[in-house]
């Protein structure tokens, strides 16, 4: 019987636990989203921790009914947003703490990687492709909205290097405001995309607001916030919001792409799991780049990520 690696990953809106093997099979993959109030459009770090110190031993009991404990070898958590000195973000102190204390319980090894480096772990690994050293990965999620120089680290995780991204808000951000006014619940993602990806209209075109790598979407998002209580089709305004974003990713990516000269592209985070910005993204990016998209499942906040670098 093969040991295991769990991966715990305590992030803004899901708490996380994977197990492993070190042949890279997945075991067990359970998360839970964190409650945000109806009407609100967000979380205090203070509130997330909370649900997270719940949640945990909730999800901890699969592995009490699958017997795995003793074959646990190797815990390994996200402790930080990105894996620079001095990043830091109070609801990773859940994973820090119950991983370390159970780290300590079976006798094994301990490790700490990023969020954002389980992100690229878990998408890369999902898409079933041994990409080159050296890529282009594009974060986007509620929080996060970076184009980044991503070298592979055999040894530990990845230096990433930020070459570009938001001036202002991220896209889920953006996403997810315009979504609240229309009345959906936070996070909006889902509502928003189904309602773009199924309709042909096209009644609004936002304005891109881009230089060189960078983007800005508080001017986008005032546009259309002034449309939400005109008589404006709902279908449209999502439309209008996800096709912004595409088309101001696919700008900036081309930029990127250019000046470093690579030719690989991994987009991962929540709002990469947008079917919209995926299709559009696939059938206008220039066809002598690769674009990759991690699987729905594994762009959205998990421990896969984090699980699976443990093992290097």
């Amino acid at each position: 019987m093969q040991n295991l690696v769990l991966g715990i990953d305590t992030s803004n809106y899901t708490t996380s636990i994977a197990i492993v093997d070190h042949e890279n099979n997945l075991i067990i993959d359970h998360r839970k989203i964190l409650a945000v109030k109806e009407g609100t459009r967000g979380l205090r770090q203070s509130d997330a921790l909370f649900q997270h110190v719940i949640n945990l031993p909730v999800l901890f009991e699969k592995i009490s009914e699958l017997n795995l404990g003793t074959r646990i070898k190797i815990v390994s958590v996200s402790s930080s947003p990105r894996p620079v000195e001095g990043s830091y973000m109070p609801v990773f102190r859940a994973a820090q703490s119950f991983g370390k204390t159970i780290a300590h319980t079976l006798n094994c090894t301990y490790k700490e990687f990023s969020h954002q480096e389980g992100h690229i772990e878990a998408a890369k690994w999902s898409i079933g492709k041994k990409l080159e050293s050296e890529f282009v990965g594009v974060h986007i999620s509620g929080g996060t909205t970076e184009i980044l120089h991503v070298k592979n680290n055999d040894e530990f995780g990845y230096t990433i290097n930020i070459l570009g991204g938001t001036s202002d808000i991220s896209a889920g951000q953006f996403i997810d405001r315009v979504g609240v006014s229309l009345g959906f619940k936070f996070p909006a993602g889902k509502e928003m995309d189904q309602l773009a990806i199924n309709t042909l209209k096209k009644e609004i075109v936002l304005p891109v607001s881009m230089k060189n790598t960078h983007m800005s979407f508080s001017g986008p998002e005032t546009a259309i916030q002034k449309l939400v209580n005109k008589d404006v089709d709902q279908a449209s305004l999502a439309k209008a919001v996800l096709e912004c974003i595409a088309c101001s990713l696919k700008k900036t990516i081309l930029n990127t792409l250019k000046s470093t000269g690579l030719k690989q592209v991994l987009m991962m985070g929540g709002v990469a799991s947008s079917q919209y910005i995926k299709k559009y993204l696939l059938e206008n990016m220039p066809k002598e780049y690769e674009i990759y998209f991690g699987e729905a499942k594994y762009c959205t906040d998990n421990a896969v990520g984090t699980a699976l670098l443990g093992i290097k």
